[in-house]
């Protein structure tokens, strides 16, 4: 856990507050500032956002309201963020859905590498396989056993075409030989809801959103895609101890804002999201749901921007390789 910052970090907090008064006045119209989550209310994304939210308004002075945009594989919360007024009242928090979009429709009305200024990075974890209590068998290497055996009979829901949930299963039926058979939802709670009743056998799902699940014995954890197992987890297996090393994941999210938005608003969104990252109880409850904000090195702008780019072609080729034939966005 962070306890401090460094003396150069405080001094560049100060630098980066003086950026403050530019985005109140860039908002003189509205105290009021719109956080996007592209998927429904109560699972991964969402949790985040509001976790982050309460601690960024207090650094602002302004309010922060969350608002669900659902729908299109997260493209139409894209859309409006992408569209909005380039003076930071509209902030999207996102995850990998942003970037498959362009490889998942052909008709998006706006351009995903150059509609959004990167705020900053949130929030890195791991993935879990989760599945019903009512698989055959009573432990992870029997769980896997058993998806190996039904190959593509086995089903696996997502939160969305291009999500985190998706791609992830798309990567386990590669290394294990087979495409897997999905069905999407409107976003992981859902998903969880109809993985609890029993009529969907499997999900990949971000740990802060899974966690809570395992530990109530609610849904079976068969694996997870860090390189050691979590604290919070210790009975789930890595998959590398599973035999599936090549099963690796990585999920992370970032704020972005609608491209032309003064660097000085960017960089004031980005001190108070750095507060909220650097906030003793927001940490620990990060921590309690498996996931911890990146190095302080990795928290600016252009650090969010390069690892945007460079994710950008390995996300096309994960959704190249899953045979998904690109389609208009609604």
């Amino acid at each position: 856990m962070i306890d401090r910052l460094s003396r150069r970090t405080l001094v560049g907090l100060g630098l980066a507050l003086a950026a403050f008064p530019t985005l109140a006045h860039a908002q003189s119209s509205t105290k009021t500032i719109t956080l996007v989550v592209p998927y429904a209310a109560g699972g991964g994304t969402d949790t985040v956002a509001r976790l982050i939210s309460e601690r960024m308004s207090r650094t602002l002075g302004q309010t922060i309201i969350v608002e669900n945009v659902v729908g299109g594989g997260s493209t139409l919360a894209n859309d409006r963020v992408a569209r909005s007024a380039p003076d930071g009242s509209t902030v999207l928090i996102n995850h990998v859905g942003l970037l498959a979009a362009p490889s998942l429709f052909i008709n998006l009305r706006y351009d995903t590498k150059t509609a959004f200024e990167a705020v900053g990075l949130v929030n890195n974890a791991p993935m879990v396989l989760i599945g019903r209590k009512s698989i055959p068998g009573s432990t992870p290497k029997e769980f896997i056993d058993w998806i190996k055996a039904q190959g593509d009979k086995a089903n696996f829901a997502h939160g969305g075409l291009g999500t985190n949930s998706h791609l992830c299963a798309v990567m386990m039926g590669n290394v294990l030989g087979f495409k897997p058979t999905v069905a999407a939802y409107r976003g992981s709670a859902p998903a969880i809801g109809d993985l609890l009743a029993g009529q969907i056998d499997l999900l990949w799902d971000q740990v802060t959103n899974a966690l809570p699940q395992i530990q109530a014995g609610t849904l079976h954890g068969i694996a997870i895609t860090s390189s050691e197992r979590l604290e919070q987890l210790k009975d789930v297996p890595t998959t590398a101890e599973l035999g599936m090393p090549e099963v690796s994941y990585s999920m992370w999210h970032g704020l972005y804002v609608a491209k032309g938005t003064p660097k000085e608003t960017v960089g004031a969104l980005n001190t108070a999201l750095r507060n909220a990252l650097t906030d003793p109880a927001v940490l620990e409850k990060m921590k309690q749901l498996g996931t911890l904000p990146f190095p302080e090195k990795e928290l600016t702008p252009e650090a969010h921007a390069k690892l945007f780019a460079s994710d950008l072609p390995r996300v096309a080729k994960l959704v190249e390789s899953s045979g998904i034939k690109a389609s208009e966005a609604k």
